[in-house]
């Protein structure tokens, strides 16, 4: 399904000439979603060839969905042949969360954490004892390969570029963009999505699941909720124009 939309005159948040930036939303372990827009990805690059093209993924790599290692391997490789910003979503904080606290496991469990164990190999109860979600957690930071920590560690908050800014969650209003909390970038709900104020630039984020991508005047949600419906968006944006699909 296409969609697309231009913003009126008095709007029209713009980037750079010559950019052109490719958004994906929550993956949410749907590494065989996120494969395919690579390939849509790589075909349009080939067709236009822009001067340059940024790849911005908003978070939650991890979680709910089958396959969230093969998800995390992806954006590694992909860093490595095409400028790519990785920003951080709730999921990946709370998975360095639990390796550093296994006594989280059971709150991790409720956000799909125990699919993100299977990714790796392990294989929990439903219900593990104290003893055996401190074992759970040892075999996941054994099993967790280096570059995989480090890939969680080293996720952006945000990225701006333009007149665009792109975070995971959203954004606190009547705060100013350089003075926003982590926690409010990667968590905020209501408050957030039921303003109508500018936020200074236009926000491109996720975390919230909707059936199609979300188009505001102040905002878009691309969080199609991949993992429940197996559609994972693609958002292409180049000088005022948006397009999702």
């Amino acid at each position: 399904m296409g969609l697309s939309k231009r913003f009126r005159k008095n709007v029209k948040p713009r980037l750079p000439d010559g950019v052109r930036i490719y958004a994906i939303g929550d993956v949410h372990g749907r590494a065989d979603l996120l494969q395919s827009l690579l390939t849509v990805i790589d075909a349009d690059l080939a067709r236009s060839a822009p001067e340059r093209a940024i790849q911005v993924f908003l978070g939650d790599y991890v979680d709910r969905g089958p396959d969230s290692r093969a998800v995390i391997d992806l954006l590694i490789e992909r860093s490595k042949s095409h400028e790519t910003v990785c920003l951080k979503g709730n999921h990946e904080v709370f998975l360095l969360e639990v390796l550093k606290d296994p006594a989280r496991l059971e709150e991790w469990r409720r956000y799909g954490g125990l699919l993100t164990l299977v990714s790796y190999g392990i294989n929990p109860t439903m219900n593990p004892t104290p003893e055996q979600q401190i074992e759970l957690i040892e075999g996941l930071r054994q099993a967790l390969p280096r570059e995989h920590l480090s890939f969680l560690q080293q996720l952006r908050p945000s990225f701006a570029c333009g007149d665009f800014f792109f975070v995971h969650a959203g954004v606190k209003p009547g705060v100013a963009l350089e003075r926003q909390k982590e926690e409010d970038l990667l968590w905020i709900r209501e408050e957030f999505l039921e303003s109508e104020r500018r936020f200074g630039k236009y926000i491109v984020h996720g975390h919230t699941p909707v059936s199609v991508p979300d188009i505001r005047s102040n905002r878009i949600n691309i969080d199609t909720g991949a993992y429940a419906t197996g559609n994972l968006t693609l958002l292409t944006i180049q000088g005022d124009s948006l397009l999702a699909i």
